[in-house]
């Protein structure tokens, strides 16, 4: 997924994310992309029901070329709903600092979890706590970036 110049893009509704969207986008990545010392990137989806396009920030980590996100919603019962989105269409939009492309996610499987579940746990030590909240099982997504496309 490339968003269109003419169609807009929802920020999370949430106001401490959106600011923190404002800051990463206005400031072309330079500022934003290290949300107190954490690394985060901007992803954009396709609402499952809406087909708005919707952006959020989050955590990321990176296993070689791959981007990492852990769809935990802070340990509550349900998946977050850009998880949710990501699922229904899983043709996605990045920014990662300056840097912005498509990608394509996927949940890693159960062999692949474990790993990269450890790898994130590293990057931010609460994912391990927000997993002993809930009863589901928190999906760890995979992101890899699709080719650039000239016409």
């Amino acid at each position: 997924m490339t968003p269109h110049d003419d169609e807009e893009v929802t920020d999370s509704p949430t106001g401490w994310v959106a600011h923190h969207i404002r800051t990463y986008v206005e400031s072309g990545g330079e500022k934003g992309h290290l949300y107190q010392g954490l690394p985060t990137l901007l992803l954009t989806t396709r609402g499952r029901r809406t087909g708005t396009l919707r952006r959020t920030a989050l955590i990321y980590g990176r296993d070689g070329d791959r981007h990492l996100l852990v769809a935990s919603n802070g340990g509550a019962p349900r998946h977050p709903a850009w998880y949710l989105n990501l699922v229904a269409h899983p043709d996605v939009f990045l920014q990662v600092g300056p840097e912005k492309f498509a990608a394509r996610a996927r949940v890693a499987t159960a062999e692949e979890k474990p790993p990269l579940w450890r790898l994130m746990a590293s990057v931010f030590p609460r994912y391990d706590d927000y997993r002993t909240r809930t009863d589901r099982d928190i999906p760890l997504v995979i992101l890899e970036r699709l080719p650039d496309r000239h016409p």
